[in-house]
């Protein structure tokens, strides 16, 4: 004969839902989930970034040279000697602006990327690697500037520069292309007007790289016309924003 308590114990198991491993976010906050762990990934290759840009910033103060005792004989005080090295102080302010220009300019792109991916870290690798270049060519201006080698170590530095630029476009168009990386709600304007301005960079400089072989001064003032560009376009999404 059939028990009655076995049926009914074997009907209720049958008839039980599976359990399903519970999920620990709601469906509101699964997208707030994952929102959280892409800019923690972003906020480390900011923090990595900063701290290269800061060594290389730093770097160029070193070819700065204080005058000894001995290099003040017979040639008048300091103040002679320290002017005679304006090659070095010019190749210092120049790249010093140029690189803080970037790292603002770095800081920006970062405002509106919200996910990264493994092309996208060595793209940011890539320009790192250029900005830790820039103390050797700045040094080689220095060095050279008053020289015969003035317009090659002049194409040096501008090709760097020009070189940085390429890969500044690449990085920001990679992820900016169909929002790939970017923050959904990134403005569509102002994502185009960095695309826009962005342009001007790898333009210029290979500009700059051609004239040092016609003019070094007019090389180095491109130079320097690009990093106020910059900062001024920088400074004046800055304004917009507030």
């Amino acid at each position: 004969s059939t028990n009655p308590g076995a049926a009914a114990f074997h009907q209720d198991v049958v008839c039980a839902p599976m359990s399903r491993p519970q999920d620990p976010f709601s469906s509101e906050e699964r997208p707030q989930a994952a929102e959280t762990a892409g800019e923690k990934e972003t906020g480390r290759i900011e923090a990595f970034s900063d701290g290269v840009f800061a060594i290389a910033i730093t770097l160029l103060v070193l070819d700065l040279k204080v005058p000894r005792s001995s290099d003040l004989a017979g040639s008048g005080g300091l103040v002679p000697v320290l002017l005679r090295q304006w090659p070095m102080f010019t190749a210092y302010l120049t790249s010093f602006a140029t690189i803080l220009v970037m790292w603002v300019n770095h800081h920006k792109l970062f405002t509106l990327i919200r996910r990264t991916n493994g092309a996208f870290l060595f793209l940011n690798g890539l320009l790192l690697l250029f900005v830790t270049f820039v103390p050797f060519p700045t040094a080689l201006v220095s060095e050279h500037l008053r020289g015969p080698e003035a317009p090659t170590a002049t194409a040096v530095y501008a090709a760097t520069y020009f070189g940085t630029a390429v890969v500044f476009n690449v990085l920001w168009r990679y992820a900016s292309g169909g929002m790939r990386l970017l923050d959904p709600r990134a403005d569509p304007g102002k994502v185009r007007a960095i695309t826009r301005d962005y342009r001007f960079g790898p333009v210029f400089y290979f500009a700059a790289f051609l004239f040092s072989f016609v003019s070094v001064a007019a090389s180095l003032a491109i130079c320097v016309g690009l990093a106020i560009f910059f900062a001024v376009t920088g400074s004046l999404e800055r304004t917009q924003e507030l």
